[in-house]
């Protein structure tokens, strides 16, 4: 899996800057270090922008704003992929077919228009495959 195209969903994002996170934290924090090393990880704007809000309002220690824009700015490296009209309805048919929310139905389009053949995220069940789409939740095991 190693060289496997990597997309990270919002959650191991946010966890990876959640010192309160404990475990979590530390595992998310690993998982993207070797994300950055082997240069393989992949992400879209939507899970950039989830990050943002999340991180400044909703966890028990918020980040800085300057704190998280500079860390939505280092992950621009990655090229985050923005969702057009044509993933935004594949995200409604999926969301429909699989009964999934339309935001993590979007997670999963957008990780298969970017070349992703596997997902880190700790909202599906891991080793589950969505649309040949491989989950993951590197923050067990």
């Amino acid at each position: 899996m190693s060289d496997a195209k990597v997309f990270i969903d919002t959650n191991i994002l946010v966890y990876a800057y959640d010192v309160d996170a404990k475990h979590k934290y530390t595992r998310a924090a690993e998982t993207l270090e070797q994300l950055w090393l082997m240069k393989n990880g992949c992400l879209s704007l939507q899970v950039l922008q989830e990050f943002y809000v999340t991180a400044t309002q909703k966890l028990k220690t918020p980040l800085p704003r300057d704190r998280a824009r500079s860390i939505v700015e280092r992950f621009g490296e990655w090229d985050p992929i923005p969702p057009d009209l044509a993933m935004v309805l594949n995200a409604t048919n999926l969301a429909e077919r699989r009964q999934l929310s339309f935001w993590d139905a979007l997670i999963v389009v957008t990780a298969i228009d970017a070349g992703a053949t596997v997902l880190y995220s700790e909202d599906f069940a891991t080793g589950s495959t969505i649309e040949g789409l491989l989950v993951v939740n590197p923050l067990v095991g």
